[in-house]
């Protein structure tokens, strides 16, 4: 929008340089351009502004597929008014003089113009394309049908409107359909996650098959060579019992052979001792056979008294005294002691 200032019953307008102004003043253009700055009346001044930068219409419409299913469509036009003098004839694009604002809605009628006209050919487009041919490949064949439908519009050129760029952004089913056509994806895309879980768990089996056979094949070695160690255990225990066997017969003969000869010994021994004291004892006899009988009992009382208990002293009564010097031949005992 213009910018407009009071002065004195004068009323000054400056524009931007991508706004066309076109003045006009009793019936004739007095300034016509972009980025114009004038003093006018405006009582008698006509004034036009038509943008001429690039703008962006974004529109949504619904349309439908060949097999009757619901889509909506969402493009974005770019275009350009280059003919500000033809567009200014065919459109209201009139300013308030005072205010510098549009008496009208010039560019609203531009945006119905071309939101129309790119239907048309998207619904034409639509109507011979199945949803899901639409929904994989309509982007690009609506895209190119609306950019040659605008170009061959004959009231843009008329108006001065150039299309730049067409972008056609998505073409969107209704959601349960979007939710259904979903679910084929969907569940392929389950099917391999779990084809993906089945395999990682076989490998994971088969992993634990070979731990387990090696722990299995572990176990059977360690029994084996626990096998081994019994019966190496075993020669070893017999033949330990068969050398202390062998040693304890060679200790029992060596024991038995001394206790035979140690027995022989001492039965030689008492044989000799026996001769000797039976040698002695003979002699002993034959020597007591050559004494007199006296001699005999004396030695015989000598022995005796040996024997005896030692007799410190000795009391005796007057009759054991009398009898005892009777039988020695006396019988004074005074004379005795």
């Amino acid at each position: 929008m213009a910018d407009i200032t009071r002065r004195f019953g004068w009323r000054h307008l400056r524009s931007a340089p991508t706004a066309h102004i076109r003045h006009h003043k009793r019936g004739k253009l007095s300034h016509d351009g972009p980025g114009l700055s004038f003093w006018y009346r405006s009582l008698s001044a006509a004034l036009s502004e038509v943008p001429v930068n690039d703008r962006e219409l974004a529109m949504a419409f619904h349309a439908r597929t060949a097999d009757f299913q619901d889509v909506t469509v969402q493009a974005t036009v770019t275009y350009r008014i280059s003919g500000p003098a033809e567009a200014a004839a065919r459109l209201d694009f009139s300013v308030d003089p005072d205010t510098g604002v549009w008496r009208s809605a010039p560019l609203e009628q531009i945006a119905t113009l071309l939101t129309e006209t790119a239907q048309q050919h998207t619904l034409d487009v639509l109507a011979r394309t199945p949803l899901a041919t639409a929904l994989v490949d309509g982007v690009a064949s609506v895209r190119e049908r609306v950019a040659s439908g605008l170009s061959a519009e004959p009231r843009l050129p008329a108006t001065g409107i150039d299309v730049v760029a067409v972008r056609v952004v998505a073409i969107r089913p209704e959601a349960e359909v979007e939710r259904a056509l979903r679910t084929p994806a969907r569940e392929q895309i389950q099917q391999e996650a779990d084809r993906a879980t089945y395999e990682r768990r076989a490998v994971a089996v088969e992993r634990e098959r070979t731990i387990a056979e090696n722990e299995l094949a572990s176990q059977i070695e360690l029994a084996r060579r626990e096998e081994q160690l019994v019966d190496q255990r075993g020669i070893n225990a017999r033949r330990e019992a068969e050398e202390k066997s062998a040693a304890d017969g060679v200790r029992t003969e060596a024991e038995a052979d001394r206790k035979v000869r140690l027995a022989r010994a001492e039965a030689e021994a008492a044989r000799d001792i026996g001769s000797a004291r039976a040698e002695a004892q003979a002699a002993w006899l034959r020597a007591h056979a050559e004494v007199d009988p006296g001699t005999l009992h004396a030695l015989a009382a000598t022995r005796l008294a040996e024997n005896l208990p030692r007799i410190d002293s000795l009391t005796l009564s007057p009759d054991v005294l009398t009898g005892l010097l009777a039988r020695l031949g006396r019988t004074d005992p005074e004379a005795r002691a």
